[in-house]
């Protein structure tokens, strides 16, 4: 295996669980968040070579990964794949003893599915604790700007989790 890639690989391994909830958060279906996560590789891989280390691995991954499922979901808006009815039955409960929390994890995932795009960066960057400042340097914003929109994507988010938690 040439080096590029096997160097390549050994990032992404490392790094697949923010993939996975990136495709998660922006994909309701399975079969479309595996897709999804297909997509991201792909366009990392292609991106990879350009990749000049003035940032982290992870901070660049989490970028190209970010645009690339705002574009997939654009795309897919436009075939009208998504079916939100069909939401129920995408997470199978694996533990008894954690129905509960399967259960609110469900219910935060389907609010975060009901965001615009902008604002489910935001809550996936909040979520993995960057700062407003690496917030901010990410998506091209102020960090003023970042604070207003994140306080009212988490205002968004809090009133959709109220209204299914019924």
């Amino acid at each position: 295996m040439k080096s590029l890639e096997k160097e390549f690989l050994e990032r992404i391994e490392k790094h697949k669980g923010i993939l996975f909830k990136i495709a998660k958060m922006y994909m309701d279906d399975s079969d479309d968040q595996k897709d999804l996560f297909q997509e991201i590789t792909y366009q990392l891989w292609k991106a990879y070579p350009t990749f000049q280390q003035r940032s982290e691995f992870s901070t660049w991954m989490y970028r190209v990964a970010l645009n690339t499922a705002i574009v997939f979901l654009k795309s897919e808006k436009k075939k009208d794949f998504i079916s939100r009815e069909d939401n129920l039955h995408n997470i199978k409960i694996k533990d008894e003893d954690n129905l509960e929390e399967e259960h609110q994890i469900k219910i935060l995932y389907d609010a975060i599915h009901l965001l615009n795009p902008i604002d489910k960066a935001l809550i996936f960057y909040y979520l993995e604790d960057y700062s407003g400042k690496e917030i901010a340097e990410q998506m091209g914003l102020s960090e003023i700007n970042v604070r207003v929109k994140l306080s009212r994507a988490k205002n968004k988010l809090s009133e959709i989790v109220k209204k299914l938690n019924v």
